[in-house]
């Protein structure tokens, strides 16, 4: 297999690329990304130089240079996205830019080229938000997208729809939780919180830490794609579910594991369009065998270290960062 990966550079994208040349070591991986401040080339270097894959940089919204790299794979996943809400906030049309128009690009690509299969990973928060008691997120439910990220990935999700009902191509769409792992940018919730206490300061709890969400191991994540891709029904969608917590459970599993106490914490306010909650339905998924196989019990400790370790991959990027939550909360007089 050829596989094209599209914003490969970024904290999925580079963990799929690893997981996939481990566990796919006949296989190719040609990685497509622009680079902008989410996408760390550091986080290949340890395959950088294997035959087996090979790196270019480009912008999904370049006809020539999609066009040009669709030629060499026969299958896409497709990662590639403006994914902070925060800044979704301050620069939609970015987002619009790259979520929408981006995927456009890519699906004329593979339609020219015959790709074999067009995997396009999205997010669970295109369904909106959920109260509590309310019923999970099913594949079927609808689209209720809240803010202008979630917005521009249900326009990538109903294209990539179109594409498959209009012209055929053989697609497949998995929604996911959120994430969490190795490699992942220190603006999102997990890293940020794990850095901050790291250097001796506060974690920037919004509101009460209420919000719930769901989270997914990204090895698990990989997996979930690699079962997609052998057995998932061409046309079909399919949800990712990780463990559901508040954003203050995970703070204080975090707390804990580095012997610190809720002092630690600066409450501030909710950055607009918060949705409360987000929880999914794997039935679906878990009906072609998969299952997680990691938890934040064991597995959180695991990434805190990897960040202990690891301060040569994450201090840059910190450094000269605006805080992009403020600006945000801060975004139309709020």
């Amino acid at each position: 297999m050829r596989i094209l990966v599209t914003g490969g550079a970024g904290f999925i994208g580079s963990n799929f690329i690893h997981y996939w040349l481990k566990n796919h070591p006949e296989d190719t991986v040609i990685n497509l990304d622009v680079l902008t401040y989410a996408g760390h080339p550091e986080s290949l270097k340890d395959i950088e130089n294997s035959p087996n894959y090979k790196f270019i940089k480009g912008d999904i919204t370049n006809e020539a240079v999609v066009n040009s790299t669709m030629q060499r794979a026969d299958t896409v996943v497709h990662f590639a996205a403006e994914s902070h809400v925060d800044r979704s906030i301050i620069d939609p049309l970015q987002f619009v830019r790259t979520n929408v128009l981006g995927t456009a690009v890519l699906l004329n690509a593979a339609l020219e080229a015959k790709i074999k299969r067009f995997h396009h990973v999205s997010t669970d928060e295109v369904y909106g938000e959920l109260k509590q008691g309310d019923a999970r997120f099913r594949e079927d439910t609808p689209y209720q997208p809240r803010t202008p990220y979630s917005a521009s990935k249900a326009g990538s999700d109903h294209l990539v729809r179109a594409y498959f009902e209009t012209y055929g191509l053989p697609i497949t769409i998995t929604n996911c939780a959120n994430n969490y792992g190795p490699f992942h940018d220190p603006e999102k919730l997990i890293p940020r919180f794990i850095t901050n206490l790291l250097e001796g300061k506060k974690v920037p709890l919004m509101g009460k830490g209420e919000n719930i969400r769901e989270w997914l191991h990204v090895e698990d994540h990989a997996k979930a794609i690699d079962l997609c891709l052998q057995k998932g029904k061409i046309g079909g969608t399919y949800l990712i579910q990780g463990e559901e917590k508040t954003n203050l459970e995970i703070t204080q599993m975090l707390l804990d594991i580095l012997g610190m106490d809720a002092s630690r914490i600066e409450y501030v306010e909710h950055r607009l369009g918060h949705d409360f909650r987000y929880a999914i339905d794997g039935s679906k998924l878990a009906s072609l065998g998969w299952h997680r196989e990691r938890s934040l019990e064991k597995d959180l400790p695991e990434v805190v270290e990897w960040y202990k370790n690891n301060e040569w991959w994450w201090k840059p990027l910190k450094l000269g960062r605006p805080n992009v939550d403020s600006s945000a909360q801060k975004s139309y007089g709020k």
